[in-house]
């Protein structure tokens, strides 16, 4: 099926952030945005799980249970996203890179799923990782996932209000269109946060 043609840009967004993003965790190499390629080192656990502030939320092993200010550890398994009930925190806690990789990796795969999967996978049954490496492979797949539903939009499914079913959005009040724009914002903007993050690990006083 081609790509409807408003779709394309945004597909062609959503590659170039998610390569770059991954190549910027992964390494050994990263387009600095000219085309000029800037060696980098893959992340380290203690780099993903580095709290550089008092109070941050993180991904958590589930027997230390959840961090300050948060009142549950979302997901499955050994491992949890730092979450509350809401009204979320005044002011919003800091998180580390394994909290905002874990949240793109679970509104990817949540959303792929609530798209064009089961639509019944929840918060509850997605499964966070405690190490860099898994991490970045999960983001991988959700990309992965979501990508393939991007590919099988149609122009109908485009202005189709709750052709995504995600729960834990605007998805089904809104064309699909719109909720392919903001999962680009959402994949950029924390993309850039994780690169700062990484800046900063680097940069740090010992």
């Amino acid at each position: 099926m081609p790509t409807p043609p408003r779709l394309i840009p945004l597909l062609q967004q959503f590659d170039f952030a998610c390569k770059r993003l991954t190549d910027r965790m992964a390494g050994p190499v990263v387009d600095s945005g000219n085309g000029t390629d800037v060696e980098v080192g893959p992340m380290t656990d203690d780099e993903y799980l580095w709290e550089p502030v008092p109070d941050c939320w993180s991904i958590r092993r589930r027997s230390d249970g959840p961090g300050a200010r948060a009142t549950l550890l979302v997901g499955a398994g050994d491992w949890g996203r730092d979450s509350a009930a809401n009204p979320h925190p005044v002011p919003p806690p800091f998180t580390t890179i394994a909290w905002r990789l874990g949240h793109l990796s679970e509104m990817l795969a949540l959303r792929a799923d609530h798209t064009n999967g089961s639509h019944a996978l929840t918060r509850d049954e997605y499964r966070f990782h405690g190490d860099a490496a898994g991490a970045i492979a999960a983001f991988d797949s959700g990309a992965t996932a979501w990508r393939a539903v991007l590919l099988g939009a149609d122009d109908a499914a485009l202005d189709t209000v709750g052709y995504s079913a995600y729960p834990y959005g605007s998805d089904p009040d809104n064309p699909f269109a719109e909720i392919v724009w903001w999962v680009n914002q959402e994949l950029l903007h924390h993309g850039a946060e994780i690169a700062l993050l990484r800046d900063l690990y680097r940069a740090r006083r010992h």
